[in-house]
């Protein structure tokens, strides 16, 4: 094939956000080069330049704190950064320009480092978004053609190179494809998916080339679902920081109180001076989001999208899990437990029977069937005179051999009798049972269910030990099927036969235990997940209205990364707690010592940096700890065998 290609358009950017990110990063550098510049001037003997040096640093990070205290009183937010103006103007207004090119440089590099700590405690959400394929090969005809993403829709042929993000969701058409879903999951190593199997957007092909058959538009495929998640929780503001900007009001009209009474009380304004710079910037604003970034891109990296720093705290803090059953717990497709024969016939020949029959109904036992035979590698033959009642199964001739499949209904109205089941095979978490005849006589009984996850046992398990004290089975299933799916786990409570209405009332009973987390995976679990204090949902294959309506989304078909991410919301939310009291305490000290005198604006102004740059840097410990978030297990919590 030849390869047409056309430039892509990227995506604009606004240039101003830009500029004022690299001016916040890099703002320490002029108060830097100023306060060395004025040291150096004084040294050589020339105090005049070491004044115009510091004023000079002092006005123009003054003249930008300025403009941006403008702006977000324009919003109504009244921050700390009105401490930070009130030290650099009184310095000013005092003639100490020493201490307010301190103060300026302290201010910019509490900027620059917060900016730095919030690019990397962000790296592995922002990095979701820069991956997000522009363009795609699509086969025309015996062409390829680079076309837009956009354009894509389902049924065209995809050409996925080596090395490409899989741009839209689709299907392998042959061969096989291996793919690494790392960057979507934390799983190290990749998976391999066959001809016709589905394979989702934002995986990268480590194999060979090969065609994909795309299913879904490029906006609402996996990736794009995702990109919208992550864009939507970089915008939301944590209850923590709202909560530390009520405190941060508080604390200022505090260090106005102090200072105002240093100097009332001693008639020396270098006093209060000497306070405001001690107070400035307050701790409270530096370590919250970083803390809470950090722990936000920790879960992203291990496939875990949380939708902002509020979901965050509340992850950290709930005490209930309201579960679903089909598609969370399970796996939500039934699969053949069991072939009870009844005749001559042997288990491959009555499966081929059924399975060629099953081939004119849309029930969706058929389809397991179908897949099934498929599976083992049957021939079908094409049904004929087929009749099917509703809700009760078919009959037609298979290879010219009277079949019926159904429920006992049906085969007593044909006058064929099965024997009762016998109940050495029988399971009460059987969802349903399938009776097969062959020429007018029983030839087998198939058992089907839809059994626990590999890994749901020890998920729950896990939670457990992660502070969970109540675990409820909400389900729209049969409570038989749902208690022999949960015997021996650790389960509170199941509530069964639910429809949404009734599933959301069940979290909203549950709240009385205190926070309920709920986890689903269907468009009839949406209600209840807005209804939870925190709503989880399976992303990778559930439905989008689940993931919409959830505050936390596993981006990997799996229970298992969740209570990691509990374990990495626990720990960031409680390095953040730490980083704020510990550096107010601090901040308190040094205020009221420099009220009393035994700090001038200087040695305030030196104090309070090595506060913030300690706070910061305690606050950065979110982004690390165990790999994965795992922390040593609890000891006494078995696994389940």
């Amino acid at each position: 094939m030849m390869t047409a290609v056309t430039p892509s358009r990227e995506m604009g950017c606004s240039h101003v956000a830009v500029w004022m990110l690299w001016l916040r990063g890099w703002l320490a550098l002029l108060p830097m080069a100023c306060l060395c510049a004025g040291l150096l001037g004084r040294g050589l003997g020339h105090p005049e330049i070491a004044t115009w040096a510091w004023t000079i640093a002092t006005l123009t990070v003054t003249g930008l704190l300025l403009a941006q205290i403008a702006t977000r009183l324009k919003k109504g937010d009244v921050g700390l950064d009105l401490v930070a103006l009130l030290s650099m103007g009184g310095a000013l207004v005092l003639s100490q320009p020493l201490a307010g090119a301190v103060i300026a440089l302290m201010y910019a590099g509490g900027q620059s480092l917060e900016a730095y700590a919030s690019g990397r405690a962000g790296r592995a959400m922002t990095a979701l978004i820069a991956r997000q394929p522009r363009t795609a090969l699509r086969e025309d005809g015996n062409a390829l053609i680079d076309v837009p993403v956009a354009a894509l829709v389902p049924g065209d042929r995809i050409l996925v190179r080596v090395g490409d993000v899989l741009p839209v969701d689709g299907r392998v058409t042959a061969g096989r494809a291996v793919l690494d879903r790392s960057s979507l999951t934390g799983e190290a190593l990749p998976v391999t998916a066959l001809a016709n199997e589905p394979v989702l957007s934002g995986t990268v092909n480590v194999g060979t080339p090969f065609t994909l058959l795309t299913e879904r538009p490029a906006a609402e495929s996996t990736y794009a679902g995702i990109v919208r998640l992550v864009e939507a929780a970089q915008a939301r503001k944590a209850p923590m920081a709202r909560l530390a900007d009520q405190y941060g009001l508080a604390f200022l009209v505090l260090t106005l109180l102090l200072a105002g009474s240093a100097w009332l009380a001693t008639g020396d304004p270098i006093r209060a001076l000497a306070v405001l710079v001690v107070a400035t910037p307050c701790p409270l604003i530096l370590a919250v989001p970083v803390a809470l970034v950090s722990g936000l891109s920790r879960a992203a990296g291990i496939g875990v999208l949380i939708k902002g720093g509020g979901a965050l705290e509340t992850l950290a803090k709930v005490r209930v899990l309201v579960i679903d059953k089909t598609g969370t717990l399970t796996h939500g497709a039934a699969q053949l437990t069991s072939a009870r024969m009844l005749g001559a016939l042997d288990e491959s020949e009555v499966l081929g029977f059924a399975a060629s029959l099953e081939q004119a109904s849309g029930h969706p036992l058929a389809r397991t069937l179908i897949e099934e035979a498929a599976r083992r590698g049957l021939e079908l033959s094409q049904p004929e005179e087929v009749e099917e009642m509703p809700g009760e199964g078919l009959t037609g001739l298979v290879e010219g051999r009277p079949v019926a499949v159904g429920g006992p209904h049906i085969m007593r109205m044909h006058g064929i009798h099965f024997p009762p089941p016998g109940t050495a095979g029988t399971s009460a978490a059987v969802a349903s049972t399938v009776l097969i005849a062959v020429d007018g006589v029983p030839a087998a009984a198939l058992e089907f269910a839809d059994p626990l996850r590999a890994d749901g046992g020890t998920t729950l398990l896990e939670l457990r030990a992660c502070g969970l004290e109540r675990v409820v089975l909400a389900t729209g299933d049969r409570r038989p099927i749902a208690e022999a799916l949960v015997a021996g786990l650790p389960v509170d409570a199941i509530v069964a036969d639910l429809d949404p209405t009734s599933k959301t009332d069940t979290v909203a009973a549950e709240r009385r235990s205190g926070p309920v987390m709920m986890v689903g995976d269907g468009v009839n679990d949406a209600p209840a997940l807005a209804a939870a204090d925190l709503g989880v949902a399976l992303g990778a294959r559930g439905a989008a209205a689940a993931a919409e309506a959830a505050d936390v989304v596993l981006l990997v078909d799996s229970l298992a990364p969740l209570p990691r991410a509990i374990r990495i919301a626990k720990r960031a939310r409680a390095i953040a707690l730490q980083s704020v009291w510990v550096g107010l305490g601090l901040s308190l000290t040094g205020m009221l010592a420099a009220a009393l005198g035994y700090l001038s604006p200087l040695q305030g102004a030196l104090l309070q940096e090595a506060i913030d740059v300690a706070v910061i840097l305690n606050a950065m410990r979110a982004l690390g700890g165990p790999q994965g978030g795992r922390e040593p297990e609890a000891r006494g919590v078995p696994r389940p065998s």
